[in-house]
């Protein structure tokens, strides 16, 4: 049996009210625009949760059922949903006044396995999102038993239809059914930084010291797979290259690519190692290949033959077994929490040897991004995992590895495109190799800024490259090293706002990178703009994917919805429509509506990603409001409620404009006793005057930007400009 942290929480019971059964068809109305359908051949329907679906009672709602000789008709307030007797399935959906095929002939797409060795597009998988408002999502997934155990599935047909052209909705029905987005570390959502390379310990913390005396902050370590051994044949006299079986999968192997003990030659001390990274502020994480199992030559081959009852005499190996529950119990016991402890926060599971093993249909990626975060999850921290997405519902485990692109454009004008898009299956997580991961041209620093520039509007923002690369350094690229540098910082300060987008994501369902149709569905012209999206609630973000001209321009075509906008880096203000814009070497287009808000903190130095002690505001005159999020950065308590949020809004008056801060609502223990807040307006400010509680207060005018400090949480603070 599964120890008790590996088995997840899900109630896959649906509300029996919600239920129709019709021989051998078995239909369950879990919203007014989401239909289970179910056919099986005698009648026995599953109520198990799957690998997909963990929740199917979203409570009641009212239908009716009509019934003819060749059709069901499940009618809802939002929907009719025709199920053809013949054909079995649901043909038609009535939406709107309009009657619809319920085929997936419109659906919008989803995302992909990997991005491997790739140059461009890729082929995508279906997502739960139709251009028209109707996708079919069918679920071959394996049943999940109470007992945590996967187990194989009835041979009947399972199906969900969902029917809204509010896009908005059907990602939150999605994740309503098949478990939240969960909300991150707010420390990963600073800059990472890792490369395939052969690191020494001092050479490695000499890197992080450099980072630190240039002022590049960074919150994430990653060690790749040389940490462990890895010339194995040399080491340990180890050749095998086969490894495998009808139980593990069949695939060819480098047998160096799989370790669990340290490398002292280049780690003498790998506790200290890991010390002196969180003395840095640092969090770690390591690389994973765990496809070729637990070897003679592992130090802990005998406490997991021990566990297992497995015979050292002839020095076999403990293969990778995802359907040996005993296995797994141990793999997480004996291999992965003793580092834990010592200081490695997450893994990064490189797994990339097949989709098989000994239970049909049950894939190794998919085990491994289920029971690792699960297991990560142990001591009460919010877990944390980086691996490949391995099909619907693979946001549950964020966040995603997408692969080892080429150094090229293509890769680079794809990716916008793949990350926003990928909201359409609910995997709003994806972590790119920002500046690609091998071959093609590492050396051009255009195509390297461009990536970084991207890399900042990206949900995670991870720099990588192979070992045989020009590595990422911004010292690397002497023509752009500043600029490097600037968005590196930049991203780190914005750190406040991207977290709130995480947990509007967590909440609402609403996705960090939103295609523009989301909030314009009505609109052809955002469909048409494939590497344009939101990014959080306030942004608009078109990178530039391609090479400047001879005169040193870039081009992008840019679609903006009505209204004013105002590039957050240039300052160009552009009206709603269509638009060819143009920009230097030194940044991408980054819109923001007149009355948005985006809090950035104040610190521009270190590796501290906690709640900061000041805030620098970017506000855009117009009416508009904002709420920033903030919670403890690492616990599950925000799930009980345990966060503190602070609105601010921007408000037009008869001769001015006005930047109110709220009172902080929640727990406030959250958050400093006492805050600054420097506040920069996109026009000429002449006069400013600051309010406390209605009583005026000092403030500080420096051209645009006013400055107030010693802010109490439960302080209005409202600066008025003219």
């Amino acid at each position: 049996m599964f120890d008790k942290h590996l088995i997840p929480e899900f109630r896959p019971l649906a509300n029996e009210k919600q239920v129709h059964i019709d021989g051998k068809y078995r239909f369950t109305v879990i919203a007014p625009e989401l239909l289970r359908v179910e056919v099986d051949k005698k009648g026995e329907f599953s109520d198990y949760a799957t690998q997909q679906v963990w929740f199917r009672d979203l409570g009641e709602c009212k239908y009716g059922v009509q019934t003819t000789a060749k059709t069901i008709e499940i009618i809802t307030e939002k929907a009719t949903y025709v199920f053809d007797k013949r054909k079995e399935r649901v043909t038609q959906v009535l939406l709107d006044g309009e009657y619809l095929p319920c085929d997936n002939s419109d659906n919008l797409m989803g995302t992909a396995r990997t991005l491997d060795m790739t140059a461009g597009h890729v082929k995508m998988d279906k997502g739960v999102i139709g251009k028209k408002g109707v996708a079919v999502m069918d679920d071959n997934s394996l049943y999940i038993l109470d007992n945590g155990e996967i187990a194989p599935r009835n041979k009947g047909k399972d199906s969900y239809i969902f029917a809204s052209k509010d896009y908005r909705r059907t990602l939150k029905l999605f994740y309503d059914i098949t478990g939240k987005q969960a909300l991150v570390p707010r420390y990963a959502l600073g800059n990472w930084w890792s490369r395939y390379h052969a690191y020494t310990q001092q050479g490695y913390l000499d890197l992080m010291d450099r980072f630190i005396e240039e002022d590049i902050p960074f919150t994430i370590a990653t060690i790749d797979m040389d940490w462990h051994w890895v010339k194995v044949n040399k080491r340990f006299g180890y050749k095998s290259f086969k490894e495998g079986s009808k139980k593990t999968g069949k695939y060819l192997s480098w047998p160096g690519w799989t370790g669990y003990s340290w490398n002292t030659e280049l780690f003498p001390d790998y506790k200290a190692f890991l010390n002196e990274l969180k003395d840095k502020n640092l969090k770690i994480t390591m690389n994973l290949h765990p496809a070729s199992g637990v070897r003679w030559f592992e130090n802990q081959y005998e406490e997991m033959a021990e566990a297992l009852g497995h015979d050292t005499s002839k020095k076999k190996t403990i293969n990778f077994d995802i359907t040996n529950t005993d296995f797994m119990n141990a793999y997480f016991k004996y291999l992965h929490k003793p580092y834990e402890e010592d200081g490695v926060a997450f893994w990064w599971i490189d797994w990339q040897q097949g989709k098989q093993s000994g239970l049909k249909g049950y894939d190794p990626l998919w085990a491994c991004n289920h029971f690792h975060y699960l297991d990560n999850a142990k001591g009460g921290n919010r877990p944390l995992i980086l691996s490949r997405y391995a099909g619907l519902g693979s946001h549950r485990y964020p966040l995603g590895f997408s692969g080892d692109t080429l150094v090229v454009w293509p890769s680079l004008k794809f990716q916008p495109y793949f990350t926003a898009n990928a909201a359409n299956c609910g995997y709003t997580t994806w972590s790119h190799d920002i500046g690609g991961h091998q071959l093609g041209s590492p050396e051009n620093d255009e195509l390297y800024l461009r990536w970084i520039q991207f890399g900042v509007y990206s949900p995670i923002m991870r720099l990588h490259s192979s070992s045989i690369n020009l590595s990422k350094e911004p010292w690397n690229h002497k023509s752009v090293e500043k600029q490097t540098k600037e968005q590196l910082r930049f991203r780190h300060r914005l750190i406040p706002y991207i977290y709130t987008a995480y947990y509007l994501n967590y909440r609402d369902g609403r996705a960090i990178c939103e295609p523009m149709y989301y909030a314009h569905p009505d609109k052809e012209e955002a469909f048409n703009v494939p590497n344009e999206y939101h990014f959080g609630s306030e942004l608009i973000v078109a990178p530039i994917t391609s090479p400047m001209d001879k005169d040193g321009k870039a081009k992008v075509e840019v679609w903006l919805p009505e209204g004013e906008y105002t590039d957050i880096y240039t300052g160009e203000k552009l009206q709603g429509g269509k638009h060819i814009v143009t920009r230097d070497i030194n940044s991408i287009p980054v819109f923001a509506k007149s009355g948005a808000i985006i809090p950035m903190s104040n610190v521009y130095t270190g590796n501290d990603s906690s709640n900061p002690t000041g805030f620098e505001i970017l506000a855009f005159v117009g009416q508009g409001e904002y709420t920033l999020y903030e919670d403890d950065g690492i616990s599950m308590k925000y799930q009980d409620g345990d966060i503190a949020t602070t609105t601010f809004k921007m408000n037009v008056l008869e001769d001015g404009y006005s930047f109110v801060k709220e009172s902080v609502q929640g727990n406030v223990a959250l958050i400093p006793e006492l805050r600054s807040y420097k506040v920069f307006f996109d026009v000429d400010v002449k006069e400013a005057k600051a309010f406390i509680n209605g009583e005026e207060y000092a403030c500080d005018k420096d051209g645009n930007a006013v400055t107030v400090t010693n802010i109490k949480p439960s302080d209005r603070l409202e600066i008025i400009i003219k």
